[in-house]
């Protein structure tokens, strides 16, 4: 994958953290500071671990799947932008309730599934891991933040385009593996 398509999977990867962030920021009224920075540090790192270990776990297995890559690339990015897509669409949204450690690692793995999946294409794509997890985890780190600020400073912003933004870019980059393939 090209850097303007790790950027453009990063930035789709990166959507879950920043409506989550983004649904605190409507409701967190003390330690705005802490808890933006918390969001966005857990988040991050989760969305630069999982890559890494859908990688590794993929390297285990490559030579048994490396000739199916690309179609399992096209499946895995067309699933999740699907998903991003459907859950758009969801009118029941969850609102936070808890802000500890027990609860960031939990919103951290939650919006940090699919960046696993991102890992197996990535060795499947035949890329190194370090330098795509780093910019996955920096732009959640960002977007994180961005989010967490534009639900406190705004209390209402269609998250809807967003997702569906996000969605949009991993089925387009599951299409493009397929057709490279």
């Amino acid at each position: 994958m090209s850097l303007i398509e790790i950027i453009l999977l990063a930035i789709a990867l990166s959507i879950d953290a920043c409506v989550v962030s983004f649904t605190y920021g409507l409701v967190i009224e003390k330690r705005k500071c802490l808890t933006s920075l918390l969001l966005a540090l857990f988040t991050g790192f989760f969305q630069f671990l999982m890559p890494v270990l859908g990688f590794t776990f993929t390297s285990l297995l490559q030579s048994y799947i490396h000739k199916f890559a690309s179609v399992i690339v096209f499946l895995i990015f067309t699933y999740l932008g699907v998903r991003f897509i459907k859950e758009a669409f969801q009118k029941d949204k969850k609102q936070p309730k808890c802000l500890g450690l027990v609860c960031l690692f939990m919103i951290a793995v939650a919006t940090s599934i699919d960046a696993f999946s991102a890992g197996i294409s990535l060795m499947l794509c035949g890329n190194k891991i370090l330098p795509p997890a780093l910019i996955i985890g920096v732009i959640t780190f960002l977007n994180s933040l961005l989010g967490f600020w534009s639900g406190f400073s705004l209390k209402k912003f269609p998250s809807f385009y967003l997702e569906i933004s996000g969605g949009i870019i991993l089925i387009t980059l599951g299409i493009k593996a397929l057709i490279s393939g």
